[in-house]
C-alpha cells in the first residue's frame, strides 16, 4: 500500500486529479451497475418465471383433449396441438404424463422430465405441472385427469441476462474513461495559470530579471494567492538587488579610489625603504628595514590586485595591443625562476598571438605559474604550454603535485579562497585575478581534468585558458626582433 502511495504521489497533478475523479466515478458506476443489474436481473428472470407459470396454468382450460370411446381409450386429438405451445422459436416442450405414469403425447424433442409438485428448473428448462381433463367429446363431462408438463428454456433469459452484465460493464468502463479524459481536460484547465506562473518563473530564472510582472488569475482563490505571493517575493527581490548592486558599486568605487590612492604613498614607503636596506644600518635595523620592505612590497602587490578586480569589476576595458603569449608566458617564468624551490618549469611554447592588455596577461600567465610554484613540494615539474588552433590560443598550466581537494574545485576561483597547502602567503587572489583577466578579453578559464583521466594521490592540477586569437597578426617589427620564436621544452630551474 505504501508503494503504491508513493507511486501515486509521484504522479502530476493533473494525472492524480484526473485519476481521482476516474477512480471515483468508478466506484460510483459499480455500485449504480450491481444495483440497478441486480434490480433487473431479477425483475427477467421473475418476468420468465411468470410467463412459463401463467402459461402452464392456462394450459388446462385452453387444451381438449378428446379421447375415444371404451374399451380402449386413446387420444383421438387435441385441441389445439402441442406445437402450438411449443414451436421452435419459443424454446418449449409440453409433455401429456398419465396419473399413473407413462407418456401420453408430448411435443418433439421433450426432455425426460417427469412432473413436479412445485415449478423448477431442471435441464436447463423452467418446467411446471398441471392436471388436465380427459373427454370423449367437446361438451362431454370429464372421464378422467392427466398430467401436463409445460416448460421453457431458460437460455433466451441467461442470454438476456448476459447481455444485461455486459451493457453495464460496458457502461461502467467507458464511464470511467469519459471521467479520466474530462478529468484530465478540467485539470489541465484548471493548472493552466499555474503553468503560466512555472513559465514566467523559468524565464525569470533564465533572464534573472525579477522586475518582470506575474500574470494575476481573474479567479480570486489559491492560484490568485500564490501569483501575488510570487509577485511580492519578486518585488523584494529587485529591491534587494537594486540595493545589493548599489552597495557593490561603492565598494567597488571605494576600492578602485583606495588602491589608486595608496599607490602613491606606496611607492614612496618603498622607496626609502630599499634606500634604507642599502644604506649602513646596524644590523638590527637592516634587519627592520628589510622586512618592512618585503611586507611593503606584499602590500603593494595587495593593492595591484585590489586595483586590477576592481577595474574588471566595474568594466573598464584595458587599452589592449597585438603580442604574442608565448613570449609572455617565457618572461613570466623566468621572473619567477629565482624563486621557483627547486621545481623545474618546462616551457613548450608555440606562437600565440592575440590582441590583449600586455600586463594583465603578464599577471595571469605568473599568477598560473605562482600558484602552482606554492602548492606543489620542491622537486615538482610544472609543465607551461601555448597552442593556437585557429580562432583560438590556449594556455595550460599544469604540475604533478598533490592535486586540488574535492572540496575546493568548485569555489578556487572565488576571491580570497585559500587552499591547505598554500606556502606562499598569498592573500588568496591570484586564481581569482587569472579568471577576471581571462573573462575581460572574451575568454575563460577551467580546472581540467589530469592527463590519466583519473584523479588520484598525485593527479596534479591543470589549468587550462583559452582566449580568442588575434583575427589578424601583423606583429611589430621591435617587438618581432625583441621576443622571437618561444623555445621549444625550455627548462626554467632555480
Amino acid at each position: 500500500m505504501t508503494r503504491v502511495s508513493q507511486s501515486f504521489d509521484r504522479l502530476p497533478i493533473r494525472a492524480r486529479l484526473a485519476s481521482a475523479s476516474a477512480l471515483l466515478t468508478f466506484v460510483i458506476l459499480c455500485a449504480f451497475a450491481i444495483t440497478i443489474g441486480s434490480l433487473t436481473v431479477s425483475r427477467i428472470r421473475s418476468d420468465f418465471n411468470r410467463q412459463v407459470l401463467d402459461t402452464a396454468n392456462e394450459l388446462p382450460n385452453q387444451l381438449k383433449i378428446i379421447v375415444t370411446s371404451p374399451p380402449n381409450r386413446k387420444i383421438e386429438r387435441i385441441t389445439p396441438p402441442l406445437s402450438f405451445y411449443s414451436e421452435p422459436s419459443q424454446h418449449a416442450f409440453i409433455r401429456l404424463l398419465a396419473v399413473g405414469g407413462g407418456i401420453v403425447e408430448e411435443s418433439p424433442n421433450a426432455p425426460e422430465i417427469g412432473p413436479t409438485l412445485t415449478p423448477q428448473t431442471e435441464h436447463g428448462y423452467r418446467v411446471v405441472t398441471r392436471v388436465g381433463k380427459v373427454r370423449e367429446c367437446d361438451t362431454c363431462a370429464p372421464l378422467g385427469a392427466l398430467y401436463i408438463v409445460y416448460g421453457r428454456a431458460t437460455s433466451d433469459t441467461n442470454a438476456t441476462v448476459a447481455r444485461v452484465e455486459l451493457f453495464l460493464i460496458c457502461g461502467v468502463l467507458a464511464g470511467t474513461a469519459l471521467a479520466l479524459l474530462a478529468g484530465m481536460a478540467i485539470a489541465r484547465r484548471a493548472m493552466k495559470p499555474i503553468a503560466e506562473l512555472t513559465i514566467v518563473a523559468g524565464d525569470i530564472a533564465r533572464t534573472r530579471d525579477p522586475s518582470r510582472k506575474v500574470p494575476a488569475p481573474k479567479s480570486e482563490d489559491e492560484v490568485s494567492e500564490l501569483a501575488r505571493t510570487i509577485s511580492g517575493m519578486l518585488q523584494e527581490l529587485d529591491a534587494a538587488r537594486s540595493e545589493r548592486e548599489s552597495v557593490l558599486a561603492r565598494q567597488r568605487r571605494f576600492v578602485a579610489d583606495a588602491s589608486h590612492e595608496l599607490r602613491t604613498p606606496l611607492t614612496s614607503v618603498l622607496a626609502n625603504l630599499e634606500l634604507l636596506a642599502e644604506g649602513g644600518l646596524s644590523a638590527d635595523l637592516g634587519d627592520a628595514a628589510r622586512s618592512a620592505l618585503r611586507s611593503s612590497q606584499r602590500m603593494r602587490r595587495l593593492v595591484a590586485d585590489l586595483l586590477l578586480l576592481a577595474r574588471t569589476d566595474v568594466g573598464r576595458a584595458p587599452s589592449k595591443e597585438s603580442c604574442d603569449l608565448a613570449q609572455i608566458v617565457v618572461d613570466a617564468a623566468g621572473e619567477l625562476g629565482p624563486v621557483s624551490d627547486d621545481h623545474e618549469i618546462v616551457i613548450d611554447a608555440e606562437p600565440a598571438r592575440v590582441c590583449a592588455a600586455r600586463d594583465e596577461l603578464h599577471r595571469l600567465a605568473l599568477n598560473l605559474i605562482e600558484n602552482a610554484l606554492k602548492h606543489t613540494p620542491p622537486g615538482t615539474q610544472i609543465n607551461v604550454l601555448t597552442r593556437s588552433r585557429g580562432d583560438e590560443v590556449t594556455l595550460v598550466v599544469e604540475d604533478n603535485g598533490p592535486g586540488v581537494p574535492q572540496e575546493l574545485a568548485s569555489s578556487m576561483f572565488e576571491r580570497f579562497v585559500r587552499g591547505d597547502g598554500d606556502r606562499g602567503g598569498s592573500f588568496g587572489l591570484g586564481l581569482a585575478i587569472v579568471k577576471a583577466v581571462a573573462e575581460a578579453h572574451g575568454g575563460s578559464v577551467v580546472l581540467d581534468t589530469p592527463r590519466d583521466g583519473s584523479p588520484g594521490e598525485h593527479a596534479g592540477a591543470r589549468f587550462v585558458v583559452r582566449l580568442p586569437a588575434e583575427t589578424s597578426s601583423p606583429a611589430p617589427d621591435g617587438e618581432a626582433q625583441s621576443a622571437g620564436p618561444a623555445p621549444a621544452r625550455a627548462p626554467l630551474a632555480s
